[in-house]
């Protein structure tokens, strides 16, 4: 049988387990994960290899109403990776059913997908009674667009075997894109900013975490095998400074702390982890800080 390849992207609203999926088949922590909406700011790519395939997962941000610079951003960046994929990926949370938003994403994408397939993938079925999940599948095979409707959960990993078949049926006949020990496209200084990212989501419990920016100043592997990390996580106001850093810096050792493990694991040596904590008033809408983040301002 010829190798084939392809593109599949990743849609939903917030919240509903793409990074988490995206995690779970590629095999290991590419995307981060938080209960908080919008944790994804960047379109992330996560490569499948198997024996006849290789499937290139594009996990987008959350779709939801934009708010600001940023937001806008991550809503084109959600659509733009419908073009030119082999198949469309539909994550709903079977926890929450098809809220209104559902809808007016599945709107948008019936629109937008053109000839490409949709797959639905309800997820969080964990959470839920079997009627919950013939309630949103009714309501999903009403929609031609859609080709397949797969009830899975990725924390689990129930049915996600069959997802991926589902997925890989649209494949066609193609390259090997990435090397076989090759699971993102994202630069090492990339994931490194999302683990501390992910990290600071985790320990703040406040209304604080959307406005949280986190800036890689300089990466150093020394002699000894030890990396050196700074990085500078930004905030938008005073205050809120005040809060990452924590009573006696406590707050901020313990980001520091867990951050360091996770970025240890990906480098596989010791590392040497220094965090700051600058005010950046309104990062968000400004273009320089957007670029020096990572992310494409001239949108």
């Amino acid at each position: 049988m010829a190798f084939r390849s392809g593109f599949i992207s990743i849609i939903g609203s917030p919240n509903v387990g793409k990074s988490t999926l995206v995690n779970l088949l590629v095999g290991q922590k590419i995307s981060i994960v938080s209960d908080r909406a919008q944790t994804t700011r960047n379109r992330i790519s996560g490569v499948v290899t198997r024996k006849d395939y290789q499937m290139i997962l594009l996990d987008t941000p959350g779709v939801t109403g934009a708010k600001n610079r940023l937001g806008d951003y991550m809503l084109k960046t959600a659509f733009d990776a419908l073009d030119e994929v082999d198949a469309i990926l539909l994550m709903i949370d079977a926890s929450q059913g098809v809220r209104e938003k559902d809808e007016q994403l599945i709107g948008e994408l019936t629109k937008r997908a053109g000839n490409t397939p949709i797959v639905a993938a309800i997820n969080k079925t964990d959470l839920v009674s079997l009627g919950t999940i013939d309630e949103i599948t009714e309501r999903l095979s009403k929609e031609s667009a859609i080709k397949a409707i797969v009830p899975i959960s990725a924390a689990t990993g129930r049915n996600t075997e069959k997802l991926e078949a589902a997925l890989a049926g649209y494949l066609v006949e193609g390259p090997k894109y990435y090397p076989d020990d090759m699971v993102t496209d994202q630069p090492m200084w990339a994931i490194c900013s999302e683990m501390i990212r992910e990290t600071a989501l985790k320990l703040i419990r406040d209304e604080i975490p959307h406005g949280i920016g986190i800036g890689i100043d300089k990466i150093k592997l020394r002699d000894d095998g030890i990396h050196d990390v700074f990085a500078t996580i930004y905030v938008e106001r005073e205050s809120h400074k005040g809060i990452v850093i924590g009573k006696g810096g406590r707050m901020l050792k313990r980001i520091g702390t867990e951050a360091r493990g996770e970025i240890e694991w990906l480098f596989g040596t010791k590392v040497n982890l220094q965090l700051y904590v600058k005010v950046r008033p309104d990062w968000r809408n400004s273009p320089a800080a957007l670029r020096e983040f990572g992310f494409d301002p001239n949108f």
